[in-house]
């Protein structure tokens, strides 16, 4: 197995006195050095996250360093995951007919500032297949109907596991995922959702601010679960409106809102920056 030159451990346990101390001793005594570390504590839940970047001593191999971390991982009931910090996630993003979050996405991921390798990119519209293959990746065109929902479900699913795909991103893919699938996708289906969350759920979000008079129109990327625009929320920002805004023009102000809100969403989540916390998120980010 090839050696890593740099690790990020993130995990979660119930709180203990000494607890830090014992995972930096551990790593400090076999050669590593630490180049970023983020905890937080849930004082209601008295449970504790952490994320930790180490570099890493040469010739250490990553199955090694679990083995060596496993003994305490075990003694402390945690939850935890290591990754190499070289290895991008592969995402493979669906659409509709919007591409403002595509093609930030695309192009985010072709000047290499987004830490991912984009697998493909599947809707269940045409639209979107001459950007897509502009940036010569794949297109997977799935129409959908209420009666062919399981079937193109399945093909989705197919296709997850045919690129290898760690994560599915919801690009204002305008489909409600079955249950069956946002089960099999839970901690690994982001959505972006053009409202300021739990305001405004569903459809028409916009139309919806608009006809209660809002003065701040929000985007808010989340996890997805089986419940509508309930899954735990990853990022949010907002923008200022007016009485004079319509609701297209709304929609044209949060589009913008939408792109960057996913993006910074999607790079937090690969680089091992979101950590579940029940029906939350702890986001260590930059």
């Amino acid at each position: 197995m090839a050696s890593v030159r740099e690790i990020i451990l993130t995990f979660s346990c119930q709180d203990s006195r000494g607890l830090v101390a014992r995972v930096a001793t551990l790593f400090a005594e076999r050669g590593f050095n630490i180049r970023e570390s983020s905890q937080f504590e849930d004082t209601d839940k008295k449970r504790f996250f952490m994320r930790t970047v180490f570099e890493c001593p040469e010739g250490a191999t990553l199955s090694e360093i679990e083995q060596m971390f496993t003994p305490v991982a075990d003694e402390y009931g945690m939850d935890w995951q290591l990754s190499d910090s070289d290895c991008k996630p592969k995402v493979l993003i669906a659409v509709s007919q919007w591409g403002h979050c595509l093609s930030n996405l695309l192009n985010s991921w072709k000047v290499g500032s987004l830490p991912v390798d984009i697998v493909g990119v599947v809707s269940n519209h045409e639209v979107m297949r001459p950007l897509t293959e502009w940036y010569d990746l794949p297109f997977h065109y799935l129409p959908i109907t209420p009666e062919t929902k399981p079937e193109q479900e399945a093909a989705i699913s197919q296709l997850m596991a045919s690129t290898r795909a760690d994560c599915l991103v919801l690009a204002r893919y305008m489909q409600i995922l079955s249950n069956d699938l946002c089960r099999e996708l839970e901690g690994r289906a982001i959505n972006i959702h053009h409202s300021f969350l739990p305001g405004f759920k569903g459809a028409r979000p916009y139309h919806q601010a608009y006809e209660r008079g809002v003065k701040l129109i929000g985007a808010t990327a989340h996890f997805v679960t089986a419940d509508l625009d309930e899954g735990p929320i990853i990022e949010q920002a907002v923008e200022r409106v007016s009485h004079v805004n319509s609701p297209d023009e709304m929609a044209e102000i949060g589009r913008d809102i939408e792109a960057v809100v996913l993006n910074r969403a999607l790079r937090w989540h690969a680089e091992h920056r979101v950590l579940l916390n029940g029906s939350k998120t702890v986001v260590f980010s930059r």
